[in-house]
């Protein structure tokens, strides 16, 4: 399953749909799981960085894992980090 793109998308969105939920939940933000989903959409948009590392050598055993449990890794923390930055912007403006 390791090599077939987006195999792993639920698990990946689970977390950080979750991780997202935690973010706004430290910034006192009260937000839902579609909310949250919603905005794992809009700070993911523009990475897309992942299929195309998947497209291009994912199929190759181990490195291709390696590489693609790389990509996702920095992608989950871009996401964390693009939701804290939204939620210190929406608490400095009082939402």
């Amino acid at each position: 399953m390791a090599q077939l793109p987006g195999a792993d998308a639920p698990v990946l969105m689970t977390i950080q749909t979750a991780m997202i939920l935690a973010i706004a939940n430290e910034h006192g933000a009260t937000l839902t799981k579609t909310g949250a989903a919603k905005l794992l959409l809009v700070f993911s948009a523009k990475l897309v960085g992942r299929g195309i590392s998947q497209f291009l050598i994912g199929w190759i055993p181990v490195l291709g894992n390696a590489i693609n449990a790389t990509t996702a890794a920095g992608i989950t923390e871009a996401i964390g980090w693009a939701a804290d930055a939204y939620f210190c912007k929406e608490h400095a403006a009082g939402n």
